[in-house]
C-alpha cells in the first residue's frame, strides 16, 4: 500500500484545504489520474496519482485544511479490498483508518457477544485472547469503550453482555479465572456491524445512552475541544453543525460570543419557560466563514502592500469615443474574427506602449538591497474576481505579443480565472496590473499596488455623458475615468502624471500610439 502525501504545489506553501475528491474506495486508478482538487493560499489546483493501483481509503475528509507531506489517500494493489468503507458522510473514517495503520500491529478480529456459545467450554479460550476493537465514531457515535476493571458497565446493555460473558467463563471451568486477576477480566468485544442505511441517526447510540446524555462525549477534533476549554465553553450543551453532527470550530467560537449556537442548550435548561425577548428563533443573527486559501493570502498581501509602500492615486477622465469606434472596427478584421476584442485590449496595449517613456511604471522597489529593479519585459496582470476570492494571473512577456495574440491571451487568462483553474505559476512574476471594476458599473476606485510591483491602473464603467467638445459644443460621448496608483517612493508626481495622461491620449486617439 502506498500513501499520497499532500504536495507543496507551489513555493513555500505549508497547507491546503482539500475541495473535492475525485475518486472513490474501490476505483482503480492510473498514473497522473486526477484524484482530488485543494485550494492553496494561490489558487485551485487538480492533483495527480503518482501511484497506480486501487483506492484503499480518503485520509482526509473534504473541507478540511492539512499540513503539507500528510497523507491524503491509500492505493494499493488491485482487486485488494479496502480497509473499512468510506463514505462521503462519514469524514472521520479515512481519519480512523490512518491511526489503525500507524499502530503496526494487525487488528484482532471482531466478536460479537452474541454469536458466543455460553454452553461450549472452548468460548472462554477464544474470548480470552481476543481484544476489544476500537468504535468508529461516525459508525457507532461518540461511546467510549469501558477500561478493563471498570467497576460499573456504562449502560444496562453493557451490564447485560457483561453478565453473559461471564457466565460462560464459569460454564467453561476455573482455568479462565486462574489466568486472569480479577480486575483484568476480559471485556467483551463492542459490535462494530454498521446499521442499515434507513435506520435513524438515534439507533447508532443504545437507548440507555440517548436516556443519559450526560454519559456521551460530544462529537469534536482535539483542536476544537482545546478552543472549547480555552474559552470555557461546555461541549455537551452545543449542536454540532459539521459532518455527522460534529462540533466545529465556528460552533465553539459563536457559543463563545454569545451567539445563537448554543441557543437549543439554553432553552433546553430554561425549561418550559417563555422565550426572553430577544431569542431569535427563525434563524442565525451572524454566521462566521474561516479566511482560508486565495482570500486569505489576498487579505495578508494588500495588507503589506498596502502599509509598505506609500500610495499616490491620480484620476483622468477621458473621452474613449473614438477608442470605442476602433473597437467595432477591429471585431470586423478577419484576423480577430476568432479571439474577443474589447475595450480592455486597447487600454492593455495603451499601457505597454506609455511604459516606453515612462519605464518607472515597470519597476519595483527593492527594499532589501535598497534599489530600483527595472524590468524589461511586460508580465501583465489583470484583476479577477472569482468565488473563491480575488486572483491576479498575469500575460508573460504581453510586450512582445501582437494584437491578436494578446487578445487570446487575454481571454484565456480571464476564462481560466472565472472557472477558479489558476495556477500559481500564472500570477507569479507580474509587474503591472489592471483591475476593470467597469464590468461592475462602478465609475473608478483608488487600487492598492499588488506586491512585487509599483503601479496599478483601475480602469472604470464606460458610459454615454455630455461632454464639451473643441468647437465648445455640448455633445454626447463615450467617457470613461482612469485612476492610477503608484509607489511614490520612486515614482513621482511627474512620471505618474505622464503615464497617465499617455495612456488617456492613445484612448482619446488611438491615431497617437504611433508617436510611441
Amino acid at each position: 500500500m502506498s500513501e499520497f502525501l499532500l504536495p507543496d504545489v507551489g513555493e513555500g506553501l505549508t497547507e491546503a484545504e482539500i475541495v473535492s475528491w475525485k475518486v472513490k474506495v474501490g476505483d482503480t486508478i492510473e498514473i497522473n489520474d486526477v484524484v482530488v482538487e485543494i485550494e492553496t493560499a494561490k489558487s485551485l489546483v487538480e492533483l495527480p496519482s503518482p501511484y497506480e493501483g486501487q483506492v484503499l481509503a480518503l485520509l482526509v475528509a473534504e473541507g478540511e485544511t492539512v499540513p503539507v507531506g500528510t497523507p491524503i489517500i491509500s492505493i494499493g494493489v488491485p482487486g485488494e479490498a479496502p480497509t473499512a468503507p468510506q463514505t462521503e458522510s462519514d469524514p472521520y473514517l479515512g481519519m480512523a483508518q490512518k491511526a489503525g495503520a500507524d499502530d503496526g500491529a494487525a487488528q484482532p478480529a471482531q466478536v460479537d457477544p452474541a454469536d458466543i456459545d455460553l454452553s461450549n467450554p472452548a468460548a472462554s479460550g477464544s474470548m480470552e485472547g481476543a481484544s476489544l476493537v476500537g468504535r468508529i465514531k461516525a459508525d457507532k457515535g461518540p461511546l467510549r469503550r469501558a477500561r478493563r476493571g471498570s467497576a460499573s458497565p456504562s449502560s444496562e446493555a453493557g451490564a447485560q453482555t457483561q453478565m453473559q460473558v461471564q457466565g460462560a467463563f464459569s460454564q467453561g471451568g476455573a482455568q479462565s479465572q486462574d489466568v486472569l486477576p480479577a480486575d483484568e477480566q476480559p471485556v467483551p468485544a463492542v459490535d462494530q456491524r454498521p446499521a442499515p442505511a434507513a435506520a435513524p441517526a438515534e439507533a447508532l447510540v443504545p437507548s440507555s445512552a440517548q436516556a443519559e446524555p450526560r454519559d456521551v462525549r460530544a462529537l469534536a477534533k482535539p483542536p476544537v475541544r482545546k478552543l472549547a476549554k480555552d474559552l470555557g465553553v461546555d461541549l455537551t450543551t452545543l449542536t454540532g453543525s459539521g459532518p455527522s453532527g460534529s462540533i466545529s470550530r465556528e460552533d465553539v467560537q459563536a457559543a463563545a460570543n454569545g451567539s445563537s449556537a448554543a441557543a437549543p442548550a439554553a432553552s433546553s435548561a430554561a425549561g418550559q419557560g417563555s422565550p426572553r425577548p430577544h431569542d431569535v428563533r427563525s434563524g442565525e443573527r451572524e454566521t462566521r466563514e474561516p479566511i482560508k486559501g486565495v482570500r486569505k493570502m489576498m487579505a495578508t498581501a494588500m495588507s503589506q502592500s498596502a502599509f509598505t509602500s506609500p500610495h499616490v492615486t491620480e484620476w483622468i477622465t477621458v473621452d474613449v469615443t473614438a477608442a470605442m469606434q476602433l473597437v467595432a472596427r477591429l471585431k470586423k478584421r478577419p484576423e480577430l474574427r476568432d479571439v474577443k476584442v474589447s475595450p480592455l485590449l486597447l487600454l492593455a496595449r495603451a499601457v505597454i506602449l506609455a511604459m516606453k517613456r515612462t519605464p518607472e511604471i515597470n519597476s519595483f522597489w527593492d527594499e532589501a538591497a535598497q534599489e530600483v529593479v527595472y524590468k524589461h519585459y511586460v508580465n501583465l496582470g489583470i484583476a479577477a474576481a472569482t468565488p473563491r476570492g480575488l486572483v491576479v494571473p498575469n500575460v508573460k512577456d504581453a510586450d512582445a505579443l501582437s494584437m491578436p495574440e494578446l487578445a487570446a491571451a487575454l481571454a484565456e487568462l480571464t476564462a481560466t480565472a472565472r472557472d477558479g483553474k489558476t495556477q500559481p505559476a500564472e500570477m507569479a512574476g507580474g509587474t503591472f496590473t489592471i483591475t476593470n471594476v467597469g464590468v461592475f458599473g462602478v465609475d473608478a476606485g483608488t487600487p492598492i499596488i499588488n506586491p512585487g510591483e509599483s503601479a496599478i491602473l483601475c480602469f472604470g464603467a464606460i458610459n454615454k455623458r455630455p461632454w464639451v467638445d473643441e468647437s465648445g459644443e455640448i455633445v454626447v460621448r463615450d467617457v470613461t475615468t482612469l485612476a492610477l496608483s503608484f509607489d511614490h517612493r520612486h515614482i513621482d508626481g511627474e512620471k505618474g502624471s505622464r503615464f497617465l495622461a499617455d495612456v488617456a491620449g492613445i484612448l482619446q486617439d488611438p491615431g497617437t500610439a504611433l508617436l510611441f
